[in-house]
């Protein structure tokens, strides 16, 4: 690909979207999250999307408005409390949340972009975090073998790209990013700024062009 084929505009995105699949989404309580993207989301009114993501945000802001929608049907995140429609829907057997430590949820992503099978955590082990899954002794010690996790598409925000994609972030919106774009089939991008080849200095690069399909300006002119 190209570096120009890999902007597109926020309506050609919308064309990789479709029924049942796993998405990412960066960000953390909506900081550094996609917000162009995720509403280009709500308005393609795709079904059944099984959302990866460190929180289902808010009522109305970052992916908690997909909560909302209706259009997930199950979240595997580190926690949902500051989206009540999360928990009326958990009550109602409306949509599954798997719930995942925050360092385990972190991990699992990391693990899926280096390539490997899944990690070892003491973390949940004795509670409900530890049903149902594989407990591996190392030197006496118990962990629980989590496996790693991959999506079909991951949506994430960067500060700034340039046009073959090496991407920059700003402060906390770093957060799941950059270890998001190493663990999906296909990496879209929302950037704030978009810049010629050779504008980023290599030290700022987080995250490399080679990881990155698709490139959408934030604010679309």
């Amino acid at each position: 690909m190209d570096e120009l084929s890999k902007v597109i505009s926020k309506e050609k995105f919308q064309e990789l979207l479709k029924d049942d699949l796993s998405i990412m989404v960066g960000g953390f309580l909506a900081v550094g999250s996609p917000d162009l993207l995720i509403e280009g989301v709500i308005d393609s009114n795709i079904k059944n999307i099984t959302l990866i993501c460190n929180d289902t945000g808010f009522p109305d802001k970052g992916v908690g408005k997909w909560i909302v929608n209706k259009q997930v049907k199950k979240a595997v995140t580190s926690h949902i409390g500051t989206n009540p429609e999360s928990g009326n829907q958990l009550n109602k057997g409306e949509t599954i949340f798997d719930l995942t430590p925050q360092g385990t949820l972190a991990e699992k992503i990391r693990a899926a972009g280096a390539g490997l099978g899944g990690i070892l955590t003491p973390t949940g082990i004795g509670t409900i975090a530890a049903e149902g899954k594989e407990i591996i002794k190392v030197e006496g010690k118990e962990y629980i073998l989590e496996e790693s996790l991959r999506a079909d598409i991951a949506l994430i925000k960067a500060q700034k790209a340039d046009k073959k994609g090496n991407l920059v972030y700003t402060k906390a919106a770093r957060n799941f990013n950059p270890i998001m774009a190493f663990a999906a089939d296909t990496v879209v991008v929302e950037v704030e700024e978009l810049v010629e080849v050779g504008d980023i200095d290599p030290n700022n690069v987080v995250t490399p062009s080679v990881l990155v399909d698709y490139i959408v300006l934030g604010v679309e002119k």
